[in-house]
């Protein structure tokens, strides 16, 4: 097995004759994008080979973070053919040798790798998942409302019939003022227990990426937004990759007939699937609350390869994760004291 240097040119042709969309996570424009993003540098581009025939590709970005630096690979190593446990655990160790080798300052790598491997530790931040919903956008309106689940036609069907909202493709509007669409991630954000990036993340991430990568849908009703998607292509593949609603129309199932609507123009943009991004599993309880969602939407679940860190510098790596638990205590123990005092309050 044999590693080598290639440029983001090079990986995306070779990527190009195989039979899956290259992630846009691994496209040119998304390592440029990265590149503006502080703490983010493209750190370079490799081939695995295996007796001369390529079998993965990847495009790492390093991570800066708290004085040390990680390197990420999203959604990769992208592979000719699905890897056997035992080919992706050699890959895993080719790739780690060879960071190792090359760059003394990365402490680890966090990749995706389905197998669960002893090279491998869940990751320090973040939630991976190994579950996603992929809509099959073949055909029309009604060819996509009929390979969804019975609950997924019932409520697109009845906010196509009583929802007061109108959707659009507002990429342009989207791009000259990300304001309103904030304000409803703002409040997506207190509903369900997040805190949303700042509003210039995803300015910039549309901006950089561009119309023919990103695309802004959105729901108004009375010329008010009150759900929204910023959606990525790569080739054939669309990815919801951020979708936010207000709460007071969520009883108009608003979102269904938008997610409807993007399955029906991303169609007419030449894509073939729409992937939801990430649902609940075992490996993933903390997302289950999205399966309600996103699970009517196709009769289907995908396996996907979850992310995982491999450490190089295993000492290091080891207090890290000592710190983590630490932190996660102290936190733990807050929550719980401001839980008994709440229920200490008098009535």
């Amino acid at each position: 097995m044999q590693i080598k240097d290639i440029t983001i040119e090079e990986l995306e042709a070779i990527a190009s004759t195989w039979s899956e969309p290259l992630p846009i996570e691994q496209t040119a424009v998304w390592s440029n994008y990265q590149a503006t993003i502080d703490g983010r540098t493209p750190w370079g581009c490799i081939a695995i080979e295996d007796k001369s025939e390529v079998i993965a590709v990847v495009s790492f970005t390093d991570y800066a973070t708290h004085g040390y630096h990680y390197l990420r690979a999203h959604h990769a190593p992208v592979w000719a053919q699905t890897p056997t446990p035992e080919l992706e655990q050699a890959v895993v160790q080719a790739i780690r040798n060879y960071v190792h080798k090359r760059d003394r300052h990365i402490a680890f790598i966090r990749m995706s790798v389905k197998a669960d491997l002893p090279e491998c530790h869940p990751v320090l931040s973040g939630i991976p998942y190994d579950r996603t919903v992929i809509i099959d956008l073949a055909g029309d309106q009604d060819d996509i409302l009929a390979r969804m689940k019975p609950r997924g036609r019932r409520d697109v069907r009845k906010a196509l019939r009583e929802s007061p909202a109108t959707c659009a493709d507002e990429t342009d509007l989207a791009l000259a003022s990300f304001a309103e669409y904030h304000e409803v991630m703002c409040e997506t954000g207190k509903r369900d227990g997040f805190t949303p990036a700042p509003l210039s993340d995803y300015q910039d991430m549309i901006s950089m990426l561009g119309p023919e990568h990103c695309r802004v849908f959105a729901g108004r009703i009375d010329g008010r937004v009150v759900t929204w998607s910023i959606v990525t292509i790569s080739g054939t593949r669309a990815v919801r990759y951020y979708g936010a609603s207000r709460n007071e129309t969520m009883r108009f199932h608003v979102t269904d007939q938008l997610v409807l609507f993007e399955c029906v123009e991303l169609g007419k943009l030449g894509c073939t699937d729409y992937d939801m991004m990430a649902i609940g599993s075992d490996f993933s309880p903390s997302l289950m609350g999205l399966n309600e969602f996103k699970t009517k939407f196709s009769k289907e679940v995908f396996e996907v390869a979850p992310d995982r860190d491999i450490p190089i510098k295993q000492a290091f790596y080891g207090a890290l994760c000592s710190a983590r638990h630490v932190i996660a205590a102290r936190r733990e123990r807050k929550q719980a004291k401001a839980e008994q005092a709440r229920r200490n309050q008098p009535r």
